[in-house]
């Protein structure tokens, strides 16, 4: 199998490539860190290895993702329902094994988070986590979100709150058709990892 985006060794960045490289470690490092996100030599996988080949666009999608987060006023529990919407919807493997990841150290149920992926409502959402399902489920159908649903995000979680949920299924929307588009999948298991030689961090 050809690789579309061949990981990058740090020794082989140049300057603009290191500056992002070590901008993006530094926040994975505070706030990514329930997954895999690079190899034990410190070549980056998933997303982070696209932004590196092209950091012009790597740059402005890592600023934006900074700046959404930032916003912080959604729930961390109510972001992960929209982002595994938008995952599983795009059936894009490496978003679904990250926030799989994260979801689980929430303590979300693995039959939930598989529900959310496949993007039907589990019964045991909360009235917060429900709306943000609707939220996402609908945006990534495509046309305007109802008024309905806007208002109800509105009164959960303020218009700041629902303005970072709609941010968040484009940023993830994004991420999702970047990973798809460059055929990245999930890291291995450990056990595969044995196998193939190969360590992750």
């Amino acid at each position: 199998m050809v690789i579309r985006l061949p990981l990058i060794h740090p020794s082989a960045l140049d300057p603009i490539q290191k500056d992002l490289y070590d901008d993006m470690r530094a926040g994975i490092a505070s706030g990514f860190s329930a997954f895999s996100t690079a190899l034990d030599d410190g070549s980056m996988i998933g997303p982070w290895n696209a932004s590196l080949h092209h950091p012009a666009v790597g740059k402005a999608s890592w600023e934006l993702t900074k700046a959404v987060n930032a916003l912080a006023t959604l729930p961390a529990n109510v972001k992960e329902v929209a982002i595994l919407v938008v995952g599983g919807f795009h059936q894009a493997l490496y978003e679904i094994y990250a926030h799989t990841a994260v979801a689980e150290r929430l303590g979300m149920s693995a039959a939930k988070i598989s529900t959310l992926v496949a993007n039907e409502k589990p019964s045991e959402l909360s009235d917060d986590e429900g709306i943000a399902f609707d939220v996402a489920y609908l945006l990534c159908r495509g046309g305007p979100l109802p008024e309905a649903t806007w208002r109800r995000a509105v009164a959960a979680f303020g218009d700041l709150g629902a303005a970072q949920l709609v941010y968040l299924v484009g940023v993830y929307a994004f991420v999702s058709t970047s990973l798809n588009g460059f055929d990245v999948t999930a890291p291995l298991s450990p056990r595969e990892r044995v196998e193939a030689g190969t360590a992750l961090s």
